[in-house]
C-alpha cells in the first residue's frame, strides 16, 4: 500500500508515516524542507517493521499546484498508485486581524486551504479511474468555533468542511474514501512556536484544555482511515461543540466576549488626571 503524507516531515504528519511505515507500508513523505524530510526518514527508517528502500521524500511548497502535481507524480512512479492520502501540511499565525499583514493571511489560506485541494487534486483522477482511495484531511478544532486572532487560520481551516464535504458527496460514487479531522491543540514544533505570540484572549478559550501528544492524534486519525469514518473529533468538549455547535456557540462568545472586554480593559492606558475615564470604564 502506498501512504502519501503532506506535511510529513514533523508533527502529526510525521506520526502519522511512523505508523503506516511500521506497518509496512511504503510512505511518500511531502514537505518544504528538505533537511528536515531527510532527519524525518532517517527517524521513519529506524523503527522496527519499517524499510528504508519504503520510504521516499520530496520538498515542495503545497500552495504551488504545479509541483504539488509533479512531486506526487514522481511519489507514483517510483512507489505506484496513491491508496491513501494524508493531506496534514498546515501552517498558523496568530495575530489580530488589522495588525496581520495581507501576505501573512494569504499564506495561510494558500497553504491550509489551496494547499490541501492541490493534493486532493493530484490524487483524485487516479483514485476515480481506479474506482478506490482514501483521502483524510486534517483541519483543526479551530474550524468549528472562532477564535481571537486567529481570522487567516480559523478561515482556512473551516473551509476544509465544505470542501470535504462537497467532495465526498462526487466521490463516494467512485468508490473513493473522503474524510476529514478537527485535531485539538497538539505538542508539535509548531505549536511550540504558535504559543510564544498566542494572544491572551486566544487562551481564555485554548488554553484551559491539556495539548494532546502528536503521537495520540496520529493513532486516532489512522483509526478513523481504517474504519471509514467521515469525520473524526478529538476529546468531548469539540466533539460537542461539533454536534451541537449552533446551541453551545452563542452562549459562550457572549461570556469569551465579557472576558475579552476585561483583557482589554486592563491593557488600556490610563487617562490623565482630570480626563473624562467614561471611555474606558468596563461594563
Amino acid at each position: 500500500m502506498h501512504v502519501i503524507v503532506t506535511g510529513g516531515s514533523s508533527g502529526i504528519g510525521l506520526a502519522i508515516a511512523k505508523i503506516y511505515a511500521s506497518r509496512g507500508d511504503r510512505v511518500s513523505l511531502l514537505a518544504r524542507h528538505p533537511g528536515r524530510l531527510a532527519e524525518a526518514r532517517a527517524e521513519i527508517a529506524s523503527l522496527p517493521g519499517s524499510d528504508s528502500a519504503w520510504v521516499q521524500t520530496a520538498s515542495v511548497d503545497v500552495a504551488s499546484a504545479d509541483q504539488v502535481s509533479a512531486s506526487i507524480e514522481s511519489c507514483e512512479v517510483s512507489f505506484g498508485p496513491c491508496d491513501i492520502l494524508i493531506a496534514s501540511a498546515g501552517i498558523v499565525e496568530p495575530g489580530t486581524f488589522d495588525t496581520m499583514p495581507p501576505s501573512v493571511f494569504d499564506e495561510q489560506v494558500s497553504t491550509n486551504l489551496l494547499g490541501t485541494v492541490n493534493v486532493v487534486r493530484a490524487v483524485y483522477r487516479g483514485m476515480k479511474s481506479r474506482r478506490g482511495g482514501k483521502i483524510m484531511v486534517i483541519s483543526s478544532g479551530a474550524a468549528l468555533i472562532g477564535i481571537f486572532g486567529y481570522t487567516a487560520y480559523c478561515a482556512s481551516k473551516s473551509a476544509l468542511s465544505g470542501f470535504v464535504e462537497a467532495l465526498r458527496a462526487e466521490a463516494g460514487i467512485h468508490g473513493i474514501q473522503v474524510s476529514i479531522c478537527f485535531p485539538p491543540d497538539t505538542l508539535t514544533p509548531q505549536y511550540r512556536r504558535e504559543i510564544v505570540v498566542r494572544p491572551a484572549e486566544a487562551e481564555i478559550l485554548m488554553g484551559s484544555v491539556r495539548p494532546w501528544s502528536a503521537e495520540t492524534v496520529a493513532a486516532r486519525i489512522v483509526r478513523g482511515v481504517d474504519r471509514g469514518r467521515a469525520k473524526a473529533h478529538f476529546g468531548f468538549s469539540l466533539a460537542v461543540l461539533a454536534y451541537f455547535g449552533p446551541l453551545i456557540k452563542p452562549p459562550l462568545m457572549w461570556w469569551f466576549s465579557r472576558k475579552t472586554r476585561k483583557i482589554a480593559g486592563k491593557s488600556r492606558p490610563k487617562p490623565a488626571e482630570g480626563a473624562d475615564e467614561g471611555f474606558y470604564h468596563d461594563k
